[in-house]
C-alpha cells in the first residue's frame, strides 16, 4: 500500500445570472466604469437578486455540478467543507444546510471562516483529513453572497464585490506525483481595524443604533489592505517556491484570490511571474471573497494538465493569508463541461 495523498479530482461553479455592470453601478454611487477599470480592473459582478436565496443556494449549485462533472457517487462523500464569510445564519452551519439540500447520506459538515483566505485553508484542512486516513472523498466549496454586506453608498467598496460559488471534489490517492504538497499560512491578527464588518457580532450586538448607523457593511482601508496583501501573498508565494525548489519557470499556474487585478499584478511582479501564468477573472466576477480561487479553477480547468505545478495564494482580513502547492491530477480538457 502506497502513501495516501490528497488529489483535487473536479471542479464545479455557479454564478447567478444577473449581472451588474459597472455602467449600471455609476447610476447608484459617484463613480464610471473608467474609474472602476483603472483602479480595481473589475467590469461586471454576479448578484444573487431573488429573495430568500443566499450562500447556500449558490454553495449548493456548485456542488451538485460538481457531482454530476465527476460522477461521484453522493453516498461515498464523506465531509463537506464550506468557506464562508456571509453564512445564511448565525446557525446552523451554512454547510449543513447544503448536505440537507443535496440528499448527503453519509457526511458530515463544518463551515469555515477565514475571509478571503477560506477557501485555500478549507483545501488543506481537507487535505490532512484524507492524508491521515479519515476521509476518502470531501467536497470543498467556497461560496459568498457579498452583495449582502456591501454598502451600495460606498463607491469605494461596493464596486469590488460580487456573488459566486465554486466546489472541487477532494479525494485519497497512492498515485505518486500529484495532489496537495506543501502550504504555508499565516495570520497576523493586525487587520481589524482594516477590513472588518463592525456589527452583528458578540462585541457589537445588531440594534436600531447599528442599522441606522450602517454598521452592517464591509469597511475596508483600501490603502492599507492593498499594501498588506501584496506584501503577504508575494511573499507567501516565494516561501512555497523556495522550500519546493521551484523556479518561476516550473510553475505552471499561479491562482490567487481575485480580490483586486492592481493587487494580482503587484504580487507577479513582486515574485517576477509573468502574467499568462497568473490565472484572472476578476473583470468578470469582482471579488467573491472565499469562491474566488475556485470560480478561478473552474474557469481555467480546460488548460490545466495532468502533473501541472500549481501555486494558490490569498490574502483576507484578520489579516489571514498563505499559498499552497498542488501537482494538478488530471488533464482538464477531457472532463465533460457541464454548465448548469
Amino acid at each position: 500500500m502506497g502513501k495516501i495523498n490528497a488529489i483535487i479530482s473536479g471542479v464545479g461553479g455557479y454564478v447567478p445570472d444577473y449581472i451588474l455592470t459597472n455602467e449600471e453601478l455609476s447610476r447608484m454611487v459617484d463613480t464610471s466604469d473608467e474609474w472602476i477599470m483603472a483602479r480595481v480592473g473589475i467590469k461586471e459582478r454576479h448578484i444573487l437578486t431573488e429573495e430568500g436565496l443566499g450562500t447556500s443556494y449558490m454553495a449548493r449549485k456548485a456542488a451538485k455540478q460538481l457531482i454530476q462533472k465527476t460522477g461521484v457517487d453522493p453516498d461515498t462523500i464523506d465531509a463537506v467543507l464550506l468557506a464562508t464569510t456571509t453564512p445564511d445564519y448565525k446557525f446552523p452551519t451554512t454547510s449543513s444546510v447544503v448536505i440537507g439540500k443535496l440528499g448527503l447520506k453519509n457526511a458530515f459538515s463544518m463551515d469555515i471562516q477565514a475571509a478571503c483566505a477560506g477557501f485555500m485553508y478549507a483545501m488543506d484542512t481537507a487535505a490532512s483529513m484524507i492524508r491521515c486516513g479519515r476521509c476518502k472523498k470531501i467536497i470543498v466549496i467556497g461560496a459568498d453572497k457579498m452583495s449582502s454586506i456591501a454598502d451600495y453608498t460606498d463607491r469605494q467598496t461596493c464596486v469590488l464585490f460580487g456573488d459566486g460559488a465554486g466546489a472541487v471534489l477532494m479525494e485519497a490517492s497512492e498515485e505518486e506525483g500529484i495532489g496537495a504538497t506543501d502550504a504555508f499560512f499565516r495570520t497576523d491578527g493586525k487587520g481589524l481595524p482594516f477590513l472588518h464588518l463592525k456589527a452583528g457580532g458578540s462585541v457589537c450586538p445588531p440594534s436600531h443604533f447599528t442599522v441606522s448607523h450602517r454598521l452592517h457593511y464591509i469597511y475596508q482601508e483600501g490603502r492599507t489592505v492593498f499594501r498588506y496583501a501584496v506584501t503577504s501573498m508575494g511573499d507567501d508565494v516565494a516561501e512555497v517556491m523556495k522550500r519546493n525548489g521551484l523556479t518561476v519557470d516550473d510553475v505552471k499556474w499561479v491562482i490567487p484570490h481575485e480580490a483586486n487585478l492592481r493587487i494580482i499584478e503587484a504580487v507577479a511582479k513582486r515574485v517576477d511571474l509573468p502574467m499568462e501564468k497568473v490565472v484572472v477573472n476578476i473583470e468578470r466576477y469582482g471579488n467573491t471573497s472565499g469562491a474566488t480561487i475556485p470560480l478561478a479553477m473552474w474557469d481555467n480547468e480546460p488548460n490545466m494538465k495532468k502533473g501541472d505545478n500549481v501555486i494558490f495564494t490569498a490574502f483576507g482580513a484578520g489579516f489571514a493569508h498563505g499559498a499552497s502547492y498542488y501537482k494538478w491530477a488530471y488533464d482538464g480538457d477531457k472532463v465533460a463541461k457541464i454548465t448548469k
